[in-house]
């Protein structure tokens, strides 16, 4: 991937339902370029799919979670995956004893434990530690 894909890929988060040929003037690029682009990014398996994002409130039976997670080597292709990882809501760069902290938020608990296994298998994750969302008192 380079920084076009990148991009496009972020572009797409904020709005899968984009129009190609907004993505293309947005870019800077033709809409063939987006197309193609799209193409080989899903025929490689960076994008696995596209999904809609809901109002935290409007989904209030989601498991959350925050795992915190250290990153040896190459940050880069780490937020990379994990940008594309479907149960990982928000990420965040973090100082400290961990290097990242992604929010999951998913279905059930079931889906927390397929998301884990997904982000421990990135290369260059070294170790995680999650825990899950039981309930807030402000906010």
């Amino acid at each position: 991937m380079d920084a076009l894909d990148t991009r496009l890929i972020a572009r797409l988060r904020a709005n899968a339902r984009t129009p190609i040929a907004e993505l293309a003037q947005a870019l800077g690029v033709s809409r063939g370029t987006v197309s193609n682009r799209l193409a080989r990014l899903e025929r490689e398996g960076t994008i696995t799919g596209y999904t809609l994002r809901l109002r935290p409130e409007a989904t209030p039976e989601d498991v959350v979670a925050w795992t915190s997670i250290a990153v040896e080597g190459q940050q880069r292709s780490v937020i990379q995956a994990l940008l594309g990882e479907p149960g990982v809501a928000a990420l965040h760069d973090t100082n400290g004893r961990w290097d990242l902290l992604a929010e999951l938020r998913v279905g059930n608990l079931a889906e927390v434990s397929a998301v884990l296994e997904r982000i421990r298998r990135i290369p260059g994750i070294t170790a995680s530690e999650t825990s899950v969302h039981l309930r807030s008192f402000k906010g």
